[in-house]
């Protein structure tokens, strides 16, 4: 089921960019927001209620695909009503039970559900699976990815760049990882190292669902995998303090409101990915590791944040891909199974070859 027109729900900065870099690479676009946007864009918007069913039927009566942008908590319904129209269907969630559901809906899709096409989980499960081809036997795989204020300030050393639900959210829930052969679920802001990119000193630990299907995918096969999210020294003990020893993760839509209110969005921001696995090659063992700093740039017409446009690129060369027939055209999308060649020669793509400097 090839494909030329996409509906894009949500016009934040990431859905405002993603439409655009759809645009660009030659999609019909209409984008769809509570809020009619300030500036002129170059495709097609529409205002509508997205927390309506009855709206977003109406809204997505003409498209052949379907890209959210929207809070996690909403992407399950738009998913129902994508699965019962028949079109594809992408989204950025990191939720586990919303990808769960979605899963579910796939086996009689007739097109594509692929859910978790973001950053982490997405790109960084597409560059791992990558990198644990090139063993005859994998052992691990650990992925690590952060997205900071390029001059940070305060003890947190945070902006909140990207939703703080989400934020919230995977800093709270569960995390699975394969451990010594095992499926487990481990408890979040744990298993916290110390790493270094390009000599900066960053702490890690673990967060949920930055892993995506990969647990699924690699049980029986790579011993040890897990997600852990990149920040500066000291910032995972201020927030173990302010979600436990203040209670705070019982009340997770006040706690997002303050934390934002504290630290606000910034326009220098920088993304770090830190990917490696390990196995043997010939009977020796290697390893091997993706490791990049990705700062902002000019895309889609002006300057961007590397959250954004790191997001943004992401699902938008997965969507090329699907529309190219370079991706199967119906059931469930794992993002594991997409090669990392043919994604970054998309005509978005190749903006990961760049944006390190």
């Amino acid at each position: 089921m090839l494909f030329s027109k996409i509906a894009v729900l949500g016009l934040g900065k990431v859905g405002t960019l993603a439409a655009t870099l759809l645009h660009e690479s030659g999609f019909k676009v209409v984008a769809y927001d509570a809020r009619a946007p300030r500036d002129p864009l170059p495709f097609l918007t529409e205002t509508a209620d997205l927390k309506s069913p009855s709206e977003l039927r109406k809204a997505l009566g003409s498209a052949e695909a379907v890209l959210s942008c929207l809070p996690y908590h909403l992407n399950a319904e738009v998913a129902r009503i994508a699965h019962g129209s028949g079109l594809h269907y992408f989204d950025l969630t990191e939720d586990v039970p919303t990808t769960k559901a979605i899963i579910e809906m796939s086996a009689s899709a007739k097109g594509l559900m692929a859910p978790q096409c973001g950053l982490a989980p997405g790109f960084v499960g597409i560059v791992g699976a990558d990198l644990a081809r090139q063993f005859d036997h994998c052992r691990s795989i650990r992925m690590r990815v952060g997205a900071l204020p390029r001059n940070p300030t305060g003890l947190m050393g945070y902006a909140f760049n990207w939703s703080p639900e989400g934020v919230v959210n995977e800093y709270l829930n569960d995390c699975e990882v394969i451990e010594e052969g095992k499926k487990k679920l481990v408890s979040p802001m744990e298993w916290i190292e110390t790493l270094y990119i390009d000599g900066v000193r960053l702490e890690a630990f673990t967060t949920s669902g930055g892993l995506g299907t990969m647990c699924d995918t690699y049980l029986g096969k790579v011993d040890n995998i897990d997600y852990k999210t990149i920040r500066y020294p000291g910032h995972v003990q201020l927030m173990n303090f302010f979600f436990h020893e203040l209670l705070m993760r019982e009340r997770r839509e006040l706690a997002g409101q303050i934390l934002t209110y504290a630290k606000p969005p910034v326009d220098d921001d920088i993304v770090y990915v830190h990917v490696a696995a390990e196995g043997t090659v010939n009977g020796g063992l290697r390893r091997k590791e993706f490791v990049r700093a990705y700062h902002p740039i000019e895309a889609g017409g002006a300057r961007r944040t590397a959250i954004s446009w790191t997001t943004s690129a992401s699902v938008v060369s997965v969507i090329e891909m699907v529309r190219d027939g370079a991706l199967p055209p119906k059931g469930f999308l794992r993002q594991e199974d997409i090669p990392l060649a043919p994604y970054l020669k998309t005509t978005t793509g190749q903006l990961f070859l760049g944006g390190t400097k």
